[in-house]
């Protein structure tokens, strides 16, 4: 496989940035993009001072905010400028929010969604557009979401509503394409990795009065697992450079497959609304009768 270009956003920790190092380790040219270039500049004077022995370059960093689209549009003219093509987009950009949902604050749910949808369908639009101009044609979008974007858990209703709804438009999206542009989509869902995500980058609302001091109820249990998240020593949290090996076979298949669970919870969480959905549809049987004209 000759040497891809990889566009990536949100790469200032975690996936993004494992993401982006293993593509270059392995040789590929990859645009990391992140609201703070700074956070990188370790890895940016790495591939520099390799850049000048070598007379190529490897890595371009942009500031991108992907909620702003002509953000999003001058990051991916960069990128084409810079290197000819994008033949990956990795749209990794995004954040999570630990809330009930009816004691989330209007201008963080609202944000989240900013980020989350918005941001990521900004992103996707530009890279279906760049795909079309390569020659040949086509590319790799990987969407990031969450097991959570499959299953929505209590306490993080607003965050799984921003998967679950980008999911749903990746969906149509996937649908809409014309198979002569050759054009891969994969949807990527992981469970619980140790990432900033889930450590120094979580966001944990207030309790709602209401539901403050009633361990039973859903959303409290998951506000107890938080601590151990965000402190990073949860059991719960898996390798996120194990996963990051896998997600850079998938990214070489042929014929990738398009939804993907990644850990034992993720798997459990597509079982559990797999057994949700087939119930409702049995239960739905009798109603569905009797109703044509």
């Amino acid at each position: 496989m000759t040497s891809r270009v990889w566009f990536i956003t949100g790469a200032s920790s975690g996936f993004g940035l494992y993401m982006a190092e293993k593509a270059l380790e392995n040789g590929e040219r990859v645009v990391a993009t992140l609201r703070k270039p700074e956070v990188i500049s370790d890895l940016a004077k790495k591939y520099e001072e390799l850049e000048k022995k070598t007379q190529k370059k490897q890595l371009l960093v942009l500031k991108l905010d992907v909620t702003i689209k002509e953000e999003v549009t001058a990051a991916f003219i960069a990128a084409k400028q810079t290197f000819g093509r994008i033949d990956v987009v990795f749209n990794n950009a995004g954040y999570g929010i630990i809330s009930e949902v009816e004691g989330i604050s209007e201008a963080n749910a609202r944000n989240l969604f900013e980020v989350n949808f918005w941001g990521s369908y900004n992103v996707t639009k530009q890279a279906i557009e760049y795909f079309r101009q390569n020659d040949p044609v086509g590319g790799l979008l990987i969407n990031m979401s969450s097991m959570f974007g499959v299953d929505a858990p209590p306490g993080a209703g607003f965050y799984a509503a921003t998967k679950f709804a980008f999911d749903a438009l990746t969906d149509s999206l996937v649908k809409e394409l014309d198979p002569t542009w050759n054009i891969k989509v994969m949807i990527f869902c992981p469970g619980w990795f140790k990432t900033n995500m889930t450590t120094v980058n979580a966001i944990v609302e207030d309790v709602h009065p209401e539901y403050a001091g009633k361990d039973n109820l859903g959303s409290i249990q998951v506000r107890g697992l938080a601590v151990g998240l965000i402190k990073g020593d949860s059991p719960l949290l898996q390798d996120a450079r194990k996963l990051i090996n896998k997600f850079w076979e998938l990214s070489k298949l042929e014929k990738p497959p398009y939804r993907v669970a990644f850990g034992d919870d993720a798997k459990a969480a597509f079982q559990a609304r797999w057994t949700s959905l087939k119930s409702d549809l049995e239960a739905s049987e009798e109603w569905s009768k009797d109703l044509k004209y």
